[in-house]
């Protein structure tokens, strides 16, 4: 049912990859409800905003590949991410989404995680904005792992002093090269100076955190932060595919690599030989991100450009995965145990999330093909990893039927106009 009356949101969005299919299927479902939503987003995107009903504007500046896998120190990762995804974009961003909202009077802007602009140019307006985060919560917050190492949740005394010290190094080192930039976007605004990256984040009304709180690790967050479900939704370049299984009946193994190019090639190089010595049959998706035609295969594997998965999931036994977010929990939803192969960003984090929930093993990226094969082995041959698997989807499929996420989203006021 539509509430009355229905609002307007502002949807500013970044192709940061894997985050396009959930960041969108909120755009698809706030459309069903009836409001009127326009969304800001990267010409990449512009064709599937369209698919959902809203109505697209893109960003005048062109998006840049970041080619992080190429950036080997703490330091370089810290200035690529500055320059790349957070505050290069910044200011026309702001401009952007200012004149958009002196133009539509949004009831809420809702931004991905790298829509600084949008954000400062929400609350230079008095226009509330709310944060989607198409993964585990990232900020900082008591009892959660630092975000991108892949821990465990602090025990003790030296635990929790590893976190806090982890946590202002990682604050110091993103502020060193985003801090100023962003400051300066601010007091064009006609904002105060924030005193870190996180602080512009928290100002949103709600961060909404689009994944299942039995999923990540528990913690204390902030009071305007919500787990609202994750979005299982297929991207649309999976749902044009031309896909097929290989034939007979041996335990089926889904490759399900990253949608963007992380020189990941060798790697899924490795995974298919893995296959193909072993008596399973293997679908090696590649995504858009590489061709199939660059991975060789036995007999027993097919390699194809993509899948649904919606549709093969529920068909295979173990799958294997860079552990982006997105497909780990859509396995986990359908009740498959997992090998992570993680290659950086969050995808440790959520390698370990699964492993400590016993739904899964873990693998170094450079594993040959021999020890990615007896990780396969190994979760194919214990039934415990497929039990955990299935009482962890459970709650996964659960949040994302809830209705959390509208309900969060519906509860903005409608601006007087």
């Amino acid at each position: 049912m539509t509430p009355n009356p229905p609002r307007t949101y502002l949807f500013a969005l970044t192709d940061a990859g894997g985050t396009v299919p959930p960041e969108v299927g909120v755009v698809r479902r706030v459309v069903d409800r009836g409001h009127r939503v326009i969304v800001l987003a990267d010409d990449s995107m512009a064709s599937t905003v369209e698919d959902a009903g809203a109505e697209v504007r893109t960003w005048t500046r062109r998006s840049t590949e970041f080619r992080d896998w190429e950036l080997r120190s703490p330091m370089a990762q810290a200035r690529g991410m500055a320059e790349h995804m957070l505050v290069g974009a910044a200011p026309a961003q702001a401009d952007e989404t200012g004149a958009a909202i002196d133009e539509l009077e949004p009831d809420l802007v809702v931004t991905s995680g790298f829509g600084l602009g949008a954000m400062i140019a929400a609350e230079s307006r008095d226009v509330p904005f709310d944060l989607l985060m198409p993964n585990v919560y990232v900020l900082p917050a008591d009892g959660m792992p630092p975000f991108g190492a892949g821990l465990r949740p602090a025990r003790g005394p030296l635990g929790r002093a590893r976190d806090a010290g982890m946590r202002r190094a990682s604050a110091a080192l993103i502020d060193r090269y985003a801090l100023g930039d962003l400051n300066g976007v601010r007091t064009a605004h006609g904002l105060d100076a924030v005193s870190t990256l996180w602080e512009q984040m928290g100002a949103a009304r709600r961060q909404l955190v689009l994944t299942s709180a039995a999923f990540d690790f528990p913690a204390t967050l902030p009071d305007n932060a919500r787990y609202v479900g994750p979005i299982l939704d297929d991207p649309a370049w999976a749902d044009a595919a031309d896909w097929r299984l290989p034939p007979g009946d041996a335990p089926l193994v889904v490759v399900a690599m990253s949608s963007t190019f992380q020189n990941h090639v060798d790697c899924l190089q490795r995974i298919t030989a893995a296959l193909g010595g072993l008596p399973v049959r293997g679908l090696v998706t590649t995504g858009p991100a590489v061709s199939p035609q660059a991975i060789p295969a036995a007999e027993n594997v097919v390699v194809v450009a993509s899948a649904p998965h919606r549709d093969v999931l529920p068909l295979a036994d173990v799958v294997v995965t860079h552990g982006g977010h997105g497909t780990v929990i859509k396995a986990l939803a359908a009740g498959k145990p997992l090998v992570i192969l993680h290659h950086g960003r969050d995808q440790a984090d959520n390698a370990v999330r699964v492993t400590s929930r016993g739904a899964g093993v873990a693998v170094p990226r450079s594993a040959s093909s021999a020890r990615i094969a007896r990780a396969v082995e190994t979760v194919l041959d214990d039934p415990r990893y497929r039990a955990a698997a299935g009482e962890l989807g459970q709650a996964i499929a659960r949040d994302a039927n809830d209705s959390a996420l509208l309900e969060e989203l519906e509860g903005v006021s409608a601006r007087a106009r």
